[in-house]
């Protein structure tokens, strides 16, 4: 499930996009500050070209949705996430809550949101994350190199190319 991300979730999104596994494929590869974390959500809590959810499961957060550039004239917006690394890899539960929060994020987009076109980048050597990134649909762009040489992918959804979402029909008797 994702919510809306308020003051009192700081601390969590600071700490998990700090640990090494998300900082390690993210462009910026820096720990964030708390003054420049403070300075981030105060740009972006009230900016309605973007919006920043936290992932919960079972009522707890494992993990948070940014969607940027939101465009609803265009219809577009871009998206990137991470998850509570250390958290959902010591109870062995990173590939349900990964596969989630992508079928979370998607459908924000589309049926919330309203966008027709989803996009984003992907580090070149996140093998695990393109994969899922193609089991959900994503194409890649051509890629660009940073001048720390490392490479990115740009991803895009269209709306007509997602994966259908499955629907309950009622329990079988």
């Amino acid at each position: 499930m994702l919510r809306p991300a308020s003051d009192t979730d700081l601390a969590s999104l600071r700490s998990w996009r700090n640990q090494e596994a998300n900082r390690a494929v993210s462009t910026n590869q820096q720990e964030i500050t708390a003054e420049e974390h403070a300075r981030w959500w105060a740009a972006v809590k009230d900016d309605p070209s973007r919006q920043v959810l936290v992932f919960e499961q079972d009522g707890r957060g494992l993990g948070v949705v940014t969607f940027f550039d939101i465009d609803l004239d265009e219809k577009s917006a871009g998206w990137g996430f991470y998850l509570d690394h250390e958290t959902t890899t010591a109870e062995g539960i990173a590939m349900m809550a990964w596969i989630q929060v992508m079928k979370d994020a998607t459908a924000y987009a589309f049926d919330t949101l309203g966008v027709d076109l989803l996009t984003g980048e992907v580090n070149e050597d996140n093998e695990a994350v393109r994969t899922m990134n193609r089991r959900f649909r994503f194409t890649e762009g051509e890629p660009r190199t940073l001048e720390d040489g490392r490479v990115f992918y740009p991803i895009s959804l269209r709306r007509e190319d997602r994966r259908p979402t499955r629907k309950t029909t009622g329990s079988k008797q």
